[in-house]
């Protein structure tokens, strides 16, 4: 197969592809309508607790207020109104405003034997950490289905069609959840996203369970090396490479040899399909060409977040048959896949490895920053070019 036509051949016909492409396993049975209990005295809720500790399975859902900005111009962040918890019969609908101590939850989403499940699970624990409920074991649907059938038929209402045949009504997402008494449409309408999340999760425990123990919450805390871990939390402020420079310069790294051995040991042993996406990012940043081999098995990775992160790492860098690789994916059945086929194959051209040479930091006497590239002068390089190319990277990186 010619490469150049196969990549404007497909390239048409994915970008006109929408949606999930895939067959999907039959649809599932609603469960039986359980009761549903308002939950605003701490009598009550010592009660519910009772009887959630006795269940394998929750289902949370939060509703909460949104930021708002103070007179001081200061933004308020999210309050948590309602907390949602859904087990086989029962849906928990507590009054978060009122209730100013949710302590006898604790004992339910802190138990690690107890399986919590969330559609959606950003926001979800940050509102509920706030108020000292912090999850110790959880699957987050939302991830494990985009994992399956792509980003743009994750949600929990596409996917309760999916699953399902049943359509959610989202009218009052936006509504105001600190008004009291609320309505009882709004009760119902807030319990039912939690009891739609239980009767998801079976489907997909049915269906997909390899894709929901992947996702699950204990795989956030697979061990690698100590300097890998806080690029894979996004909570490095710097630009990978200059970072590493840095590190290596420090010590904290022993050299170039160490960090190509130590993302090959992680991309070996990480299974949590979003810390793999970005161990593949920060491998593609630092020009790891030469991990190529072990990038390309994940083309054929059973989640489409890898399959597309592989894919844009591979060409981006710049591996010689990257093309003949990728070309195949542009029949991928999830749509991101495609579409990252798609951009790779239309603007990836072959291109010479890129040696490793990471910016250097240096602390001038003023305390600010500077960095020079590699281990060689300008007139120590053998084409005399210095390293102009580099320092306009870098001053691009930084914003200069």
């Amino acid at each position: 197969m010619n490469n150049k036509a196969s990549s404007e051949e497909y390239g048409d016909a994915a970008r006109d592809q929408k949606g999930y492409l895939g067959t999907t396993p039959p649809r599932g049975q609603l469960p039986p309508k359980g009761q549903r209990v308002w939950v605003d005295r701490p009598e009550q809720l010592l009660k519910a607790a009772e009887q959630l500790k006795q269940a394998p399975v929750v289902a949370i859902d939060a509703e909460f207020t949104q930021a708002r900005l103070h007179t001081q111009g200061e933004s308020s962040g999210p309050r948590l109104a309602l907390l949602q918890l859904a087990i086989d019969g029962y849906c928990f609908v507590i009054d978060a405003l009122r209730l100013s101590d949710l302590e006898p939850l604790r004992a339910v989403v802190a138990n690690p034997e107890i399986l919590v499940l969330l559609h959606g699970a950003g926001a979800d624990l940050r509102v509920m950490a706030e108020r000292g409920l912090n999850v110790a074991c959880y699957y987050d649907l939302e991830a494990t289905s985009r994992s399956v059938f792509g980003q743009h038929e994750s949600s929990l209402a596409a996917m309760l069609r999916r699953a399902l045949g049943v359509r959610l009504d989202k009218s009052l997402q936006r509504t105001d959840w600190t008004q009291r008494p609320l309505p009882p449409a709004m009760v119902a309408y807030a319990a039912r996203d939690a009891e739609m999340t239980l009767a998801l999760y079976y489907w997909l425990q049915e269906h997909f369970d390899w894709a929901l123990r992947l996702h699950a919450s204990n795989n956030l805390q697979e061990p690698v090396a100590a300097w890998i871990e806080p690029f894979l939390r996004g909570s490095v402020p710097l630009p990978v490479e200059l970072a590493v420079a840095e590190a290596i310069k420090q010590g904290s790294i022993r050299d170039h040899e160490q960090v190509s051995t130590d993302c090959l040991e992680a991309l070996r042993t990480l299974t949590h399909p979003m810390r793999k996406s970005r161990l593949l990012r920060m491998i593609t940043e630092l020009s790891l060409v030469q991990l190529a081999p072990d990038i390309t098995p994940l083309l054929r990775a059973p989640t489409a977040d890898e399959r597309a992160a592989a894919v844009r790492a591979l060409s981006r860098l710049g591996v010689e048959n990257a093309k003949e690789l990728i070309a195949p994916l542009l029949e991928d059945p999830v749509q991101d896949v495609r579409k990252a086929a798609q951009t790779a194959l239309r603007f990836s051209e072959p291109k010479e490895a890129r040696a490793q040479q990471w910016a250097v930091p240096e602390r001038r006497a003023d305390g600010t920053r500077s960095w020079t590239v590699g281990e060689t002068s300008p007139s120590e390089n053998s084409d005399g070019q210095g390293d102009d190319d580099w320092r306009a990277r870098l001053r691009s990186l930084m914003g200069e």
